[in-house]
């Protein structure tokens, strides 16, 4: 009987210990807040690049590190706030989109940053409109 109970007493401890720790490593991360994460062009014409502007605030308590950006093709190219963003303090992450082909589009930007495991996903999306003129 006492072993069960120095087990149970040992057990406990350990998990208490194991949730201490967790809370306080995730009480100073850094932390996104996005005013979007979806930018819609709607339409645009072809042959002119546009770029959309993903603003964020760190509402973390940790300096935000944005590590690398990934656009989903060529034809998407991301630029992003290098520098450490402090807590409180806001960043920007830019996705410039080469509007070379005709047709509806759906692109995104897959960042890398110590927030959390998971990357975030930036979405930009509309339509390319031809600037050929009809024939009569």
């Amino acid at each position: 009987m006492k072993k069960i109970a120095l087990a149970i007493a040992f057990l406990f401890a350990v998990s208490a210990a194991v949730f201490a720790q967790t809370k306080s490593a995730s009480a100073k991360a850094p932390a996104f807040k996005w005013e979007k994460t979806t930018h819609d062009f709607a339409a645009i014409p072809q042959g002119k690049p546009v770029t959309a502007e993903f603003k964020f605030t760190n509402s973390g308590s940790a300096p935000l590190i944005i590590s690398a950006a990934q656009g989903s093709c060529g034809c998407t190219v991301p630029d992003y706030s290098k520098e450490p963003i402090a807590p409180g303090k806001t960043g920007v992450v830019k996705a410039t989109f080469n509007a070379a082909a005709v047709g509806p589009f759906t692109k995104t930007v897959t960042l890398t940053t110590n927030v959390g495991t998971a990357p975030v996903v930036l979405t930009i999306k509309g339509e390319v409109k031809s600037n050929a003129t009809p024939a009569n």
